[in-house]
């Protein structure tokens, strides 16, 4: 019989597109939906889901563009936030996470408030929001897109391991054993045998086509659930006058903010997975 610590990959078409998603937990009775951040997939939930598995039933899915889904034919159309919900209910639907709780990193969690405040308002018990705003930082737009729209290739993992330390140092510490995790997890290569990034750089469409997606402050004070909004000290993509307002102006919100870290906290920490365990604890 399989047990929560040993993850199952899934495949499911969805508009379309095969969407891939890795289930963590499968016999716990209680539901938790991890989505990632803008260029990243689902295997960077490892530690958190393989934790959280111990009382629920964990889906971490790729995004398409990402990871092992599939890459839109026309990114233009595909890489926003209305295709990106219609993945969410559908995966919702197939695996039956019809009460859940949510949790986004990044774009994962402007996802989330959108979730939260339309299609799945009375279906999410928890939002978790991981350095993310429900508006653009452009300085931490600029510094995403430097390495996203065009990304380099490498001639050995390690190459491409010490890239990832490089721009992923806001993620704060992570063990050897975690980068070189992160590292074969998120890598493809190419025909010539180079080692590259595992997304589409089409998915940066989104900032210049979809740009408008992530205006949410109106979506953001329609949520209803308890919310639990987390903050790397020094990121640039939530700022600190933003995260105060978030913690303003939705009374159900309140926030944590974590040191030595930017953008994103890796949530790898045991300090992080206990303020992220606890406020699951609450009731709605």
């Amino acid at each position: 019989m399989l047990t929560q610590k040993e993850p199952v990959s899934h495949f499911i078409t969805v508009e379309g597109y095969q969407v891939h998603v890795t289930e963590w937990g499968i016999d716990k009775p209680k539901s938790i939906l991890l989505w990632h951040g803008f260029e990243r997939n689902g295997r960077d939930f490892d530690h958190l889901a393989e934790s959280l598995a111990k009382e629920y039933r964990v889906l971490c899915p790729d995004t398409i563009g990402r990871g092992l889904s599939q890459w839109a034919s026309k990114p233009e159309d595909s890489y926003c936030f209305d295709l990106y919900e219609k993945l969410a209910l559908k995966i919702c639907e197939v695996f039956g996470f019809f009460n859940l709780d949510f949790l986004g990193t990044g774009m994962g969690g402007a996802l989330g408030i959108r979730l939260a405040s339309g299609p799945l308002q009375q279906n999410i018990n928890h939002l978790i929001i991981n350095d993310a705003a429900p508006q653009v930082e452009i300085d931490g737009l600029n510094r995403i897109l430097s390495y996203s729209a065009n990304p380099i290739s490498f001639t050995v993992p390690q190459d491409y391991e010490d890239h990832l330390r490089s721009i992923y140092d806001g993620m704060g510490y992570l063990s050897d054993a975690q980068w070189r995790a992160l590292t074969l997890s998120s890598l493809r290569r190419r025909d010539d045998g180079t080692i590259t990034v595992d997304f589409d750089p089409g998915i940066t469409e989104q900032f210049f086509d979809n740009l408008q997606d992530y205006d949410l402050w109106d979506s953001y004070q329609k949520i209803t659930c308890p919310t639990l909004i987390l903050r790397g000290q020094s990121s640039d993509i939530l700022t600190a006058e933003v995260f105060a307002k978030m913690c303003e102006v939705n009374e159900n919100a309140t926030g944590v903010e974590f040191p030595n870290c930017g953008h994103a906290p890796a949530l790898n920490k045991d300090q992080q997975i206990y303020v992220i365990e606890e406020f699951l604890k609450n009731d709605r």
